[in-house]
């Protein structure tokens, strides 16, 4: 088991490495971006990476409180799935209906890797590995699929 402060430390250490990792990497459109927090310019829709004891995820969450106008959202992705997928080049999970750790819903398009802990150093290469590729194709994803939301904004 690991401290409370440790668990931060470590989780800390990982998203610098990860961050610095990235940092030479340019978005799809050429420009410098801070990777760890993407900014898609929509309002409530957000990349998101996350890791744990047991997981890693990557993916969009649609966040928007009114349910209807996250439906909207939903649809519109929908309507972008293949193209998503072939960025990608792998089919991730699709969940209209979820919850975030505080209960609040929203809607996710993600991809797991299981059996890989954030606290252990020796798991990192495999999270870079896991990580990197997914968000430079979500990235390279976002640069054609954003306009399909301008009306939505």
């Amino acid at each position: 088991m690991y401290s409370k402060a440790e668990i931060t430390r470590l989780r800390q250490a990982f998203w610098t490495a990860f961050g610095q990792y990235m940092a030479p990497v340019p978005s799809a459109e050429g420009d410098t971006t801070n990777w760890i927090n993407y900014k898609t310019g929509v309002k409530n829709v957000y990349f998101r990476m996350q890791a744990d004891n047991r997981r890693a995820s990557i993916g969009i969450e649609l966040t928007h409180p009114d349910a209807g106008i996250r439906e909207l959202f939903w649809e519109q992705f929908l309507e972008l799935k293949t193209l998503l997928h072939e960025t990608l080049g792998e089919t991730w999970a699709w969940e209209a209906d979820a919850t975030d750790a505080q209960g609040q819903p929203l809607s996710r398009i993600y991809h797991d890797l299981p059996g890989v802990n954030l606290f252990s150093r020796d798991d990192w290469p495999a999270l870079i590995s896991f990580f990197k590729p997914r968000l430079v194709a979500l990235d390279a994803f976002w640069a054609d699929a954003q306009y399909s939301f301008e009306a939505l904004k």
